[in-house]
């Protein structure tokens, strides 16, 4: 530990991402990306946008992006706020919403950089333990005296809990706010963004990672009340006003504007994941019902940590967290049709 080091510095655990390999042969389903590209439009859009303007400074503002992104939700820019990833969105948003020595809670199960943030901000919490089905306790979460973050649905689990479920966690927090993560929300039943008009402390967190392919672009966006979304652009530009590039600005746009394309791959990515649950459950997995781009399961007589290892040997990368409660679980994304049929015939060689 260095003396130079500040005391940030040192209370901080950094997030541990998923490996990240880059070799042809392995077949990658440990980071929840798309394993298709994005739409033809946002290539068209990127290059046209190279060809012109990359000696100037992007929109600080980015107004076009936020009005195309409201237009999807029945919202206005007012209402919405991007930034380089929802990762840097959740991070302005605990600096905006979260106060140091108010604890927050969050599932004990859930995506691991809530705890990072809250070290590193010097916010203290309460992790909720999860119903023995991974589902919410939703009581739990109710009148917390610093807010509440989760995942929607839910990151390892894959679970999603319905709308009504958490408006009663919105409600029962009126003087704080409420952030749903949904990064996988596109794969799933319906967002809360719906809600926003009816309360105040409601802030919605979504991506163009994975639904829209835009991993590599980095555009995170938020969703609510206008005085929210005052607060976050406050944080960004007390940080750095041009947090999105003009690639990025562009190319979310496009992706966007391509419903047609988001739609078309969304839904054969929910169709490899039903057929992909079907065949691991013949396999003697034990599959939660996923509503993500991803699945959650767990092998009756071979350990987690085992299928990990030797899948890795023949080059197929899942996500296993060592972690209690979830240590026999394996996260495996959805991949192509191909990818998956690689998976399934080297579980079955293991097993």
């Amino acid at each position: 530990m260095s003396k130079f080091w500040s005391s940030m510095v040192k209370r901080t655990e950094p997030y541990v991402p998923g490996e990240q390999v880059n070799q042809q042969k392995i077949v990658k389903l440990n980071t929840n990306e798309n394993p298709y590209p994005p739409s033809p439009k946002v290539m068209e859009a990127i290059r046209g946008e190279m060809e012109r303007n990359l000696q100037l400074y992007p929109s600080p503002t980015a107004d076009d992006l936020r009005e195309t992104i409201g237009r999807q939700y029945g919202l206005t820019a007012d209402e919405v706020f991007v930034g380089n990833g929802s990762d840097e969105v959740l991070a302005f948003s605990f600096m905006a919403f979260f106060e140091p020595g108010q604890p927050i809670r969050f599932p004990d199960v859930t995506y691991s950089f809530y705890p990072v943030y809250a070290k590193l901000f010097d916010i203290p919490y309460e992790e909720v333990p999860l119903n023995r089905d991974f589902t919410l306790q939703i009581d739990k979460f109710f009148q917390s005296k610093g807010g509440v973050i989760l995942p929607n649905p839910n990151a390892p689990t894959s679970l999603y809990a319905e709308l009504d479920t958490i408006e009663e966690i919105v409600k029962n927090n009126p003087d704080r706010v409420v952030i749903i993560d949904e990064a996988y929300i596109d794969f799933a039943a319906k967002s809360v963004a719906e809600l926003i008009q009816q309360y105040d402390n409601l802030l919605v967190v979504q991506t163009t990672s994975k639904s829209r392919s835009l991993a590599g672009l980095r555009v995170g966006f938020a969703m609510g009340n206008h005085s929210l979304i005052d607060a976050l652009i406050r944080i960004k530009d007390s940080f750095n006003s041009y947090t999105l590039d003009r690639l990025a600005l562009v190319g979310a746009k496009a992706a966007f504007e391509d419903e047609a394309y988001f739609k078309e791959i969304t839904a054969k990515i929910i169709a490899t994941r039903n057929e992909t649950t079907v065949a691991l459950k013949q396999l003697g997995f034990a599959v939660l019902p996923s509503q993500a781009n991803f699945i959650f399961a767990s092998h009756s007589s071979v350990s987690a940590e085992r299928l990990y290892n030797e899948l890795k040997k023949e080059g197929v990368l899942v996500r296993y967290f060592n972690k209690p409660g979830i240590d026999n679980y394996l996260r495996m994304t959805i991949g192509t049709d191909e990818q998956m049929e690689r998976l399934l015939e080297k579980l079955t060689e293991i097993l």
